[in-house]
């Protein structure tokens, strides 16, 4: 990265059909190395954190990501090439806190 000032971004990744934790394991392997590509290229973007969504029988429905990029399109582009879904992405407020 060229020092380019990174923002905050939240990303929905809602699936058609659920998925095992083996296929999840192996979209975040897919996902890490779009990452590695785009970073090589210049890209400004980098994975934060990821909350897993399942259904009652334990199953992943989808994610919600936390990535830092410099734009909402790197957050589109690493999603385009890594094969995964970006419903919807929204730029981080301020969290709020817990008890």
């Amino acid at each position: 990265m060229s020092g380019q000032e990174l923002e905050d971004f939240l990303i929905l990744r809602e699936l058609g059909e659920p998925i095992s934790t083996e296929e999840l394991e192996a979209a975040g392997e897919q996902s890490g190395e779009a990452l590695k590509e785009l970073r090589e290229e210049g890209v400004g973007i980098r994975w934060v954190e990821s909350e897993v969504l399942t259904n009652d029988a334990g199953q992943v429905t989808g994610t919600f990501c936390h990535y830092q990029a410099e734009s909402e399109d790197a957050v589109r582009e690493h999603a385009d090439r890594a094969g995964l879904p970006a419903t919807r992405i929204d730029r981080r407020g301020q969290p709020l806190d817990g008890e």
